[in-house]
């Protein structure tokens, strides 16, 4: 298991980033759910509800919908206190789902947020909060690729500078 090194010896409590990485993954995480919205916010409205080619798979609505559903199993599974409801994935609109997304961040930033000033864990998840975050930021950026991508097939890409915008994250 690798341990942390000593900080040099010039280095005061305050110059040491270590006591500031809680609130820097926190932040991390609220970024990535607000490029979760600049993304339904770009996405062309006639893309939300279409059919797959060839009719197999998820519509972007029914993608976004097990974006949130997933994390809401997280919650349910580290029995966290405030816990969204489910979206279901034939009737969600764009606004409902960034509404949940909101809902479901807030409730995960939450047990985050205990996991980090206690032991570390998740309950449910292993090995770790630091393993739990990147789980769910690399759940998310996944199916963001992956709207993307079948918003292009359906012939409704999005704009150049909405791709560039999920990268942003200094500005979002």
């Amino acid at each position: 298991m690798p341990t942390m090194p000593d900080p040099p010896r010039h280095a005061t409590v305050e110059k040491v980033y270590l006591h500031h990485i809680p609130v820097s993954l926190l932040n991390a995480f609220n970024t990535n759910n607000r490029i979760n919205q600049y993304l339904i916010d770009k996405l062309p409205l006639a893309a939300w509800n279409l059919k797959p080619a060839k009719g197999q798979g998820r519509t972007v609505a029914a993608i976004v919908a097990h974006m949130h559903n997933v994390r809401v199993m997280w919650l349910k599974a580290a029995k966290a206190k405030e816990i969204p409801a489910q979206l279901d994935r034939a009737t969600v609109t764009p606004g409902q789902a960034v509404r949940a997304l909101e809902r479901s961040r807030h409730a995960l930033s939450r047990v985050l947020s205990q996991a980090l000033a206690g032991d570390g864990h998740v309950r449910g998840f292993r090995p770790d909060v630091a393993g739990f975050l990147a789980y769910l930021i690399a759940h998310d950026a996944h199916h963001r690729g992956q709207i993307t991508m079948l918003a292009r097939q359906l012939g409704h890409a999005l704009p150049q500078k909405a791709m560039f915008g999920m990268w942003e994250w200094n500005s979002r």
